[in-house]
């Protein structure tokens, strides 16, 4: 009796856990359903109503048209430059192969325009001054009134940089600045370019060229738009600056450090930075219906770390069980075999998705309108692809591996480098005790050459007067987008900026679609005449949307923002 008894009590206590887990199961449903079909994070804040509606048109006739892509293309037209007694001038053609000297009162024929000049950082210590002092010349020449507007104080910064200042008729507003870099990665035609990455030639409506999308259309699209506001007469309520870095390739350290200087003497605080970053995205997230535009919140962090193995020098006739290449190649496999936690949902990248969980259809919007229930789940999808890993985790690259002086010869030292790229719920020290507990071998050494923690995270709710600017100007020009706070892999200049502002922003009106992603510091980058036209309207707009006082109550009626 005793055990049936107690074979009874079990069965009861069995069916009990089992509805009891049935009811979890059918509450966490129900919840995530009633959550999947009500939960739009875009649905807060209605801008109808703005202080300021008296906007300049962004009208481009044919004749700008036609200026500004040539002013960012390049055409070669003459351009007649007096020289003084004692000056000399070379003339550079487009590749910068090859110059001529001039004397005392000849005319230079050159109009070598963005694009075409090769404003390459190979390093810290090797840029091309002589392409950033053309182009230099190049930005006065195609924006005179910028150059010479009483509105627009500028000053060159560190011999290449740029940094301008347009006063606003309200001083109780606070400024914010607008950023973009001269400077481009190194490119090689012979890398498998379809056309010569300095000519800019035009293949289907796209402008071919290294710095077509990184960064250069943001350089002339921001001073085009001052160029064509200040021609028809705008002053602006808000005073902002303009940052132009001419080092950011090679981490900005001269550029945008100085300005920061600059800007630091003068006291100055910013409501807001723009800068470069992420990007309209068009057929790029698989199932979401139409374009995403997202924009960066945050950077990751970064940190290069050197590993080594000392061991004594020999002979390769009488090799050692383990040499000092096989200790590190040992240590190199251990990182690359156990990667670093997935940390999705304890960062900013899980507001992307909620950001576009209703613009997805069925049973992907279901999930990703319930993180709180498919966190573990998506970041095991997503760990699949290099594309997307790179936002759940701290990614670990063995870029550099260095030993041996001579093939009968054991080599005393190896050394390798791994960059790490940190995400934003990590900090530097963090992952280095992950990297000494994974190696787990005293004989292999680390040292960290050097690292930064991941960039605060920036406001992007209803109260956010940048992000929320910054949105309105989009959807305005772009109603068919969803706009989406995200997380930049890569950094930017405006990692520099962090004292002089408590929200920056990475975003720039360049359309990206499959296949695109590749180009940037790769071959064949391009942006399409209409993209490039597009940004030139995006920054003209978004000028003026910054004139108001304040952002309008949320909940009012109007247009979703």
């Amino acid at each position: 009796m005793t055990d049936r008894s107690g074979e009874c009590n079990i069965m009861k206590l069995v069916k009990i856990v089992s509805l009891s887990l049935l009811f979890v199961v059918i509450v966490c449903f129900v919840a995530a359903t009633l959550r999947t079909l009500t939960f739009d994070v875009n649905s807060g804040l209605q801008l109808a109503h703005w202080e300021k509606t008296n906007n300049i048109a962004s009208d481009i006739n044919q004749h700008q048209r036609k200026e500004l892509l040539a002013n960012f293309r390049g055409e070669i037209r003459p351009n007649f430059i007096k020289l003084s007694k004692f000056d000399s001038l070379c003339c550079v053609n487009n590749r910068y192969n090859m110059r001529t000297k001039f004397g005392q009162r000849h005319r230079l024929f050159l109009y070598a325009e963005a694009i075409q000049i090769p404003t390459v950082s190979t390093s810290k210590t090797q840029l091309n001054i002589t392409a950033l002092g053309e182009f230099d010349s190049l930005l006065r020449r195609v924006f005179p009134t910028v150059f010479s507007s009483h509105l627009v104080q500028h000053e060159v910064v560190a011999n290449y940089s740029h940094l301008f200042w347009v006063p606003g008729s309200d001083l109780a507003l606070v400024p914010y600045m607008l950023l973009a870099h001269i400077d481009v990665v190194p490119a090689d035609e012979n890398d498998g370019w379809e056309v010569s990455p300095f000519s800019a030639k035009e293949i289907d409506g796209f402008i071919y060229g290294r710095g077509t999308i990184d960064n250069k259309q943001s350089v002339m699209g921001i001073l085009q738009a001052l160029e064509y506001l200040l021609i028809r007469g705008y002053s602006p309520q808000r005073g902002f600056f303009i940052g132009l870095g001419h080092d950011e390739e090679v981490g900005g350290l001269q550029g945008a450090m100085n300005i920061v200087k600059v800007l630091k003497r003068k006291g100055v605080q910013l409501a807001f930075i723009l800068d470069e970053g992420l990007a309209v995205l068009d057929g790029v997230i698989s199932g979401l219906q139409g374009p995403a535009a997202l924009i960066g919140i945050s950077e990751k962090g970064q940190a290069t770390v050197k590993l080594s193995v000392f061991k004594a020098p020999g002979h390769s006739s009488m090799p050692p069980r383990e040499s000092s290449i096989g200790i590190l190649a040992g240590a190199v496999k251990r990182l690359e075999d156990n990667p670093m936690p997935i940390l999705f949902g304890e960062g900013p990248e899980r507001r992307t998705f909620e950001h576009l969980a209703h613009r997805f259809g069925l049973p992907i919007k279901f999930v990703m309108s319930n993180m709180w229930l498919f966190s573990p789940l998506i970041g095991r999808v997503m760990e699949r692809s290099p594309d997307t890993n790179a936002f759940l985790r701290t990614t670990t690259a063995v870029t550099m591996f260095n030993s041996g002086v001579k093939v009968n010869v054991l080599p005393s030292l190896a050394e390798a480098y791994v960059n790490l790229r940190i995400h934003p719920a990590q900090t530097v020290e963090e992952v280095l005790e992950f990297i000494q507990s994974t190696v787990g071998d005293e004989r292999v050494k680390m040292e960290l050459v050097n690292g930064f923690d991941p960039l605060p995270v920036s406001s992007y709710d209803e109260t956010s007067f940048g992000f929320q600017t910054i949105k309105k100007t989009l959807l305005d020009q772009f109603p068919q987008v969803t706009v989406a706070p995200g997380v930049c892999i890569g950094n930017t200049d405006s990692r520099h900026y962090t004292d002089l502002a408590k929200d920056i922003y990475r975003f720039a009106p360049t359309w990206i679609r499959p296949g695109d992603t590749q180009r940037f510091h790769g071959i064949n980058e391009r942006i399409s005449k209409k993209n490039y036209e597009e940004l030139v309207v995006f920054y003209f707009n978004l000028i003026q949307n910054c004139d108001i006082k304040e952002l309008p109550s949320p909940h009012s009626a109007g247009h979703e923002l």
